[in-house]
């Protein structure tokens, strides 16, 4: 059995209303649902963390490709407010392995109408 999903409008409130904990998990559950697979750990404490991008899986333990940020700089990101490159120069994302800039591609989020 999957994990239970965030509904769209309840999802889309709380990035409207400024509902951080709802907003990432929700934008999290959007970006695991785009970019299927277990290459990347993506990291925003302390409301969530997924396994992302196609590639090598990795099964127990810390993965080779990790990303971190904080929840402020995620929602950025979502929401095209920064770039990738501008936060990575800040120190503000933490990313390790050969795939983590992967995830560069998935930002901004998408939001479907």
């Amino acid at each position: 059995m999957g994990k239970k999903q965030i509904a769209d409008d309840v999802g889309k409130l709380a990035i409207a209303n400024g509902d951080v904990p709802m907003a990432v998990r929700y934008l999290l559950q959007l970006i695991e649902n785009s970019s299927p697979g277990r290459a990347v750990e993506l990291r925003v404490p302390p409301y969530g963390a997924i396994q992302c991008v196609q590639g090598l899986d990795h099964r127990r333990g810390t993965p080779p490709n990790v990303i971190e940020m904080t929840p402020e700089v995620f929602l950025s990101l979502c929401k095209g407010q920064s770039s990738w490159s501008s936060e990575l120069e800040a120190g503000t994302v933490v990313a390790s392995g050969a795939l983590a800039n992967e995830v560069a591609r998935l930002f901004p989020v998408e939001l479907e109408n």
